[in-house]
């Protein structure tokens, strides 16, 4: 896929995957949608018009999420990034099935105090907290599949691990993670703790994942850096696969 748009390519991806806060309901479930099919082989379009930007190619009976069919023309869909496409109306078939998650925790709900080895920083809270906890484990070792911060981790390991000290449960690998939390649609609404995840050199899966801690910097634990490390958020190779954000 040459995009930056993974699509949600089955309704088995779809219990991780969370949206911003659009009025949860009374037993604080988020409505995401009815479940479609493709009825044929066609493209997921970044506006509601032929013209636009594709960002993607669907097979026949691809399951997806539809989010409301805005047109005879136009139908909207969700995206694993959390945001929304367009295909031919008559291209998805919508059930009456519904698609829901439970609601994301506040921020202030997800406020903890954290201990790192350099003494209480209590002072911070929440996400802005594991942004600081993060840096205290640069030199870590990298070791894929490892879940020990001082022995050895690897890239989700290491966002899991930092993420659970404040309290907030996280998938195992990076693209469940992915799907998980509030979206962040523009680079200048980065904040510290924001999770950052990146696709593979040949863009079909999202493949590594770190923790952005401000100044256009981000920590994440990394093989080519031999363990946990700083980065810099502009070099070609980290903005040019960056394919999502989460809060």
């Amino acid at each position: 896929m040459k995009y930056r748009t993974f699509f949600l390519a089955g309704i088995g991806c779809l219990a991780a995957v969370a949206t911003a806060d659009k009025g949860a309901s009374e037993s604080g479930q988020i409505l995401l949608g009815h479940v479609g099919h493709v009825v044929y082989a066609t493209a997921i379009h970044s506006r509601p018009t032929g013209g636009s930007k594709i960002l993607c190619r669907v097979a026949q009976d691809t399951p997806l999420v539809v989010k409301q069919t805005r047109s005879d023309y136009w139908t909207e869909v969700l995206l694993n990034t959390g945001t929304y496409g367009y295909l031919p109306t008559d291209a998805v078939l919508e059930s009456k099935d519904e698609v829901t998650m439970k609601a994301p925790p506040s921020r202030q709900a997800r406020s903890a105090q954290l201990t790192s080895r350099g003494g209480n920083i209590s002072s911070r809270t929440g996400e802005a907290a594991v942004a600081s906890y993060a840096q205290n484990f640069i030199g870590t070792p990298y070791k894929w599949g490892g879940n020990d911060v001082y022995k050895g981790i690897d890239c989700s390991g290491f966002v899991k691990k930092m993420y659970g000290a404040i309290g907030v449960p996280l998938p195992r690998t990076a693209a469940e993670q992915s799907m998980v939390g509030q979206p962040i649609y523009r680079l200048e609404d980065l904040q510290s703790g924001d999770r950052l995840y990146f696709c593979d050199h040949a863009r079909t899966r999202v493949a590594h994942t770190g923790i952005y801690i401000g100044g256009g910097y981000f920590v994440h634990s990394s093989s080519s850096h031999h363990g946990v490390a700083r980065d810099y958020l502009g070099k070609s190779n980290w903005i040019g696969s960056l394919v999502a954000a989460r809060r």
